[in-house]
């Protein structure tokens, strides 16, 4: 398909058209046939710039979807599991934070785009790109900006336990990338690495407190997590009806269901809103359509809260949108536009059954109390709130996929910039944030922890879905030799910072930060150069 821009421009559209290299797996929109055929060619510029937008705010839309729904769901199945007094606590209560259940929350829309990306071998250099690029990204720039906000001693057995992972990985998948394909058994194999990841983290802190003769409970009151950007913590469905200590009422007064569904819909704290400079107000107009159709159709349960944020007719409505909106995403409406027996369409039936169980809901619970069954909201929540991020992520790797036709940029330097970038930009402001406010040992581990899920889970996960009982194997040809650029660019900074910290004595200042991102800076150099010729590696 990249050779529409050799063509001459009157003959792009059937170029697109009759090409079956340019049709886009998946998504609502064809991206490829709006710039080639919507737009006339003198306004190409016209319609870069709108995909450009539309990339940001699909960003956008991917951070909302995972901090404020997808990992507060992820948390209250965790507590309901019993989870969170073992692995989920030792993530949150000790420099561990990020490397186990909540690595899943935070690396949802990375492990979500690696799928997207694997499920076409057009694509698949995309996520390649990106699993790797947010790999030395995190590993120079956040990590290197962490030790220049705030020198301070790494704790030595947690970082050399995930560099030695994360370098097990990294090589796995360049041996993946040298064979040209990846089996059944390997594919298992990444999951059960990240398996036997977790227990090892598990086992190591376990052993740890032993040794204190702290057994397996905490030994300091629970501590809570960090805020994740700049602004104060939130609550997790970003209800302004929720009442802060110092405005909650003297007597308890019952709400009517009208008043709670338009309060429970409201994305905005006005109080908030007041205390505010303008440019997070700005922002906040971009996200409030977002969180809006979010708040429509995800629950959110939050155990925090007394009445684990059970919103009567609000819960009742989702109920009805939930199972909607997870059939009219899946396969991006195709089962959903499904005719049963050629009659009676599927998004028909689904509407039918969940209209009735919202009213018998409705009509058994009270807007005071939550039914005993709330915990079932967490999962819907969680499952709505995966379909939203696979549907962001699947429209991301499309217009990526177009971006990169339109400018003739390969799959793997677009993956390691834009998609990276994007996918990476959430971590680096909480974990410098973290670093600011005085936890730096917790935000250096969050940043191996998350990126040992993204590559193990990513790559495994994304590799085994494409997999059928006829076709064990996948191909992972690399599309350019640029990505043997990339893969020693991670490769080299693991070895630096495996060799450099402990002969530091774990003590990390400015000097090591300033190194890690000059590193950065020239890989990204020497990538752009071998991207557009400028640098011939088979010449060297």
């Amino acid at each position: 398909c990249w050779e529409v821009r050799k063509r001459n421009s009157s003959e792009w559209c059937h170029f697109v058209r009759s090409n079956p290299d340019c049709r886009l797996e998946g998504g609502f929109l064809d991206y490829l046939e709006g710039v080639f055929c919507v737009f006339p060619p003198r306004l190409l510029p016209l319609a870069i710039t709108l995909y450009a937008l539309w990339l940001l705010y699909l960003f956008i839309i991917l951070s909302v979807t995972a901090e404020k729904f997808f990992c507060p769901n992820l948390s209250a199945i965790s507590t309901n599991l019993k989870l969170s007094h073992n692995v989920a606590v030792f993530s949150l209560t000790s420099p561990l934070h990020g490397v186990t259940f909540l690595a899943f929350g935070n690396g949802a829309p990375d492990v979500f785009s690696a799928v997207v990306a694997f499920s076409n071998p057009r694509t698949a250099g995309l996520a390649i790109g990106a699993v790797f690029g947010a790999g030395v990204f995190v590993t120079t720039v956040v990590a290197g900006g962490i030790a220049l906000v705030k020198p301070f001693t790494a704790a030595s057995r947690p970082f050399l336990r995930d560099v030695i992972f994360y370098m097990v990985a990294v090589f796995l998948t360049f041996m993946v990338l040298y064979f040209g394909r990846i089996t059944l058994g390997e594919a298992l194999g990444y999951l059960g690495l990240y398996v036997f990841y977790v227990f090892t983290v598990v086992l190591c802190t376990w052993i740890h407190r032993r040794q204190r003769g702290e057994g397996l409970a905490p030994s300091r009151p629970w501590e809570p997590e960090m805020p994740t950007d700049a602004e104060e913590p939130e609550s997790s469905g970003t209800n302004s009806g929720d009442y802060g200590e110092e405005y909650q009422p003297l007597l308890p007064s019952r709400e009517t269901s009208l008043r709670i569904l338009t309060t429970a819909l409201s994305p905005l704290d006005y109080r908030k809103w007041r205390r505010k400079p303008w440019y997070w107000r700005l922002f906040k107009v971009f996200k409030v359509p977002v969180e809006l159709v979010l708040l429509l159709t995800v629950p959110v349960v939050d155990p925090d809260k007394d009445d684990l944020n059970w919103k009567r007719p609000l819960n009742c409505l989702h109920i009805l949108t939930s199972p909607l909106l997870c059939i009219l995403t899946l396969k991006s409406g195709a089962y959903g536009l499904y005719q049963i027996q050629g009659i009676f369409p599927v998004w028909g039936l689904v509407t039918l059954v969940g209209s009735v169980l919202a009213i018998i809901t409705f009509i058994t619970t009270s807007n005071e109390e939550p039914p005993k069954y709330h915990c079932v909201f967490a999962f819907l929540g969680f499952l709505a709130s995966a379909m939203w991020i696979n549907a962001a992520a699947t429209e991301l790797v499309n217009i990526l996929r177009t971006l990169g036709i339109i400018f003739q940029l390969s799959n793997t330097v677009l993956g390691l910039t834009l998609l990276a970038w994007g996918n990476s930009i959430g971590d680096t402001f909480s974990d410098l944030t973290m670093a600011r406010q005085g936890y730096p040992r917790m935000a250096f581990s969050a940043c191996f922890g998350g990126i040992i899920f993204n590559i193990l889970v990513g790559v495994g996960l994304g590799c085994l879905l494409q997999m059928t009982s006829s076709q064990l194997v996948v191909k992972l040809e690399p599309d350019s030799l640029l990505v043997w650029i990339l893969a020693g660019a991670l490769g080299l900074s693991l070895v630096f910072s495996f060799v450099s910290v402990p002969a530091q004595c774990f003590q990390l200042g400015k000097a090591y930060g300033v190194c890690l991102i000059l590193y950065y800076l020239a890989f990204l150099c020497m990538a752009l150069l071998t991207e557009f010729r400028v640098i011939h590696l088979s010449a060297i």
